[in-house]
């Protein structure tokens, strides 16, 4: 018996814990993004080093827009090719989705978390994407990086 109220206690304290998006929260997912980890459904972790790729989200005040991946360079700028993917928030139920189309596919993933340094989306099997915000890369003549 012990062990059953230890785990619902466990389980509303996740469910009451979850972060509300609010539509004035969406101007922060504008920007470069890279990915540190991903949790997959059996609770399995993959970390990531350094990355070759971000994503850059721009979204307007209609909620739309796109996400691109963007190679950095170690001068400050970034590769890019025109593949993108279009993006709409949408709400609903108290969540907070990413609707994505291209000409070929249309997927959507929940934002479980958005802040000024933290992103955090499932998929629809069931993996977390963490992501943290980044910029452009720029070092200096001695190697170090520059503010």
């Amino acid at each position: 018996m012990k062990k059953v109220l230890s785990v619902l206690i466990a389980v509303f304290l996740l469910t009451a814990c979850k972060q509300k998006i609010q539509p004035t929260d969406i101007a922060k997912i504008n920007g470069y993004w890279e990915i540190e980890k991903v949790i997959f459904k059996d609770g399995n972790a993959k970390k990531y080093g350094v990355n070759e790729a971000f994503d850059y989200f721009k979204i307007d005040k209609n909620n739309s827009g796109i996400r691109k991946k963007v190679m950095p360079q170690l001068d400050g700028t970034f590769l890019v090719n025109d593949t993108f993917e279009n993006v709409k928030i949408r709400f609903a139920d108290d969540q907070t989705f990413l609707d994505y189309s291209t000409p070929y596919m249309k997927w959507s993933e929940e934002v479980l978390t958005l802040n000024d340094k933290e992103l955090v989306v499932l998929n629809s099997e069931k993996k977390e994407y963490h992501y943290k915000k980044t910029g452009p890369i720029k070092l200096d003549d001695y190697g170090k990086k520059t503010k």
